[in-house]
């Protein structure tokens, strides 16, 4: 059943050309960088649009709309910034012949709908991702045109199945297009926040993503200290290089593999590309006075996963320590866990120059701790309170309203 919101949408499929005409005309810019004949407009040059007009804390798209929406769609994109968001967030993966897409991993298993097309079958495979061989269907082994014919699916299954299988999987130009013409149509910036998926990934396969990332850029005039562009990468050379060419926003990203259920901390992993190098620290470095000086030294912003802002514990573990379901709900997830305290993560990075954004916000209730369950809006206000500069949100129609209502409040006038 299609809801009535979404109504809009699907009547104006022709309008983001979600169906487009598959046919591709390769070529190359003035930089060599692959692109693709546009259905869109292209509004090259659109330097009017600002990083530093959005609204603070930004709200960013999370992979589009898809609390709502399939993951990275135009229509979910397009469903974001309608209902106010100030950034959307691109993953950036690439085919086989160069061109960059728009999908969460460089497999596609999950978020299409690969498996029902038989002329694919033989590109199952395994590949070494970040050292863990993995099986799967993967972008690098597909062209632009076979990535085409595929249609973005809903990967959660607790959320709304019925748009499966109707949108194409787009690609990072067409997302610029997408924002520059709803920048203008608005007459307020939309900015972008490409994530540099596995990098190291990438590059050992002769497919980099930050050369071409950074034409298409160029090519339509988004490559300069204010354009609204923020690049993320949880591997930290690729930035650092970056930072050599390029005047752009660059966020580090900052992982984790949970939390301890009993002390509440973070449970710390390291870049790939630190494993790669031998270099022997983890995130916990970066999160030090030492860490956010070296972090400053190329990064703007810091996004760290949300669990190293806000301490949470489990509400009852059994002997062993495991976790107990004390909701009852079946199964043990973020719902019985409770928010004890906060970090100083935030004052720190911005004593040292940083921003701080966080990830990811989440309306169902077992991943809202018990502190907010049933309300995910108190999870956002928390945030806000404690100073945070930008959320990434999977679901925004909550993350704006939830935004809009504290930059009104009392509270949020007192300490401005």
């Amino acid at each position: 059943m299609v809801n009535v919101w979404c109504a809009g949408i699907i009547l104006n499929l022709a309008v983001v050309n979600v169906n487009a005409d598959l046919s591709f005309t390769s070529i190359a810019d003035a930089d060599g960088a692959k692109t693709q004949s546009a259905p869109l407009t292209i509004l090259k040059g659109s330097s009017i649009w600002k990083l530093s007009s959005l609204q603070q804390p930004v709200i960013t798209g999370h992979r589009g709309a898809p609390g709502y929406l399939p993951d990275h769609t135009i229509p979910g994109y397009t469903l974001a910034i309608d209902s106010g968001v100030d950034i959307i967030e691109p993953d950036l993966v690439s085919t086989k012949d160069g061109f960059l897409v728009v999908r969460h991993e460089p497999y596609i298993d999950d978020t299409t709908n690969v498996a029902d097309h038989p002329e694919f079958a033989d590109r199952c495979t395994f590949k070494l991702l970040d050292g863990t061989p993995t099986e799967g269907y993967f972008v690098s082994d597909f062209t632009l045109a076979e990535i085409k014919t595929l249609r973005a699916v809903q990967p959660l299954p607790e959320r709304d199945q019925s748009f499966n299988a109707l949108f194409q999987i787009p690609t990072f130009e067409e997302v610029i297009q997408l924002a520059q013409k709803k920048s203008a149509e608005y007459n307020r910036t939309i900015a972008i926040y490409p994530e540099i998926k596995h990098s190291s990934f990438h590059k050992r396969l002769g497919l980099p993503v930050e050369k071409t990332m950074l034409r298409l850029l160029t090519k339509y005039g988004w490559n300069h200290a204010d354009a609204p562009v923020l690049i993320q990468s949880f591997e930290t050379e690729n930035l650092r290089e970056l930072k050599k060419v390029t005047n752009l926003t660059l966020v580090q990203l900052i992982d984790a593999d949970g939390c301890d259920p009993i002390t509440g901390d973070v449970i710390f992993k390291a870049p790939y590309d630190w494993i790669l190098t031998n270099r022997t620290d983890d995130w916990k470095y970066f999160i030090s006075p030492a860490g956010l000086e070296e972090l400053a030294s190329y990064a703007d912003i810091i996004a760290p996963w949300k669990g190293y802002l806000l301490k949470a514990v489990a509400l009852e573990v059994d002997a062993h320590g495991n976790v107990m379901d004390s909701n009852g709900d079946g199964i043990v997830s973020d719902a019985d866990y409770t928010i004890v305290n906060s970090s100083n993560l935030i004052k720190k990075a911005h004593a040292a120059g940083l921003k701080v954004h966080t990830w990811s916000m989440r309306d169902e209730n077992y991943r809202l701790t018990a502190n907010y369950f049933g309300n995910a809006t108190l999870e956002y206000l928390r945030l806000f309170d404690e100073g945070i500069d930008g959320l990434f949100s999977d679901n925004c129609k909550t993350a704006v309203p939830a935004r809009n209502a504290w930059l009104a409040s009392s509270k949020h006038i007192e300490t401005a």
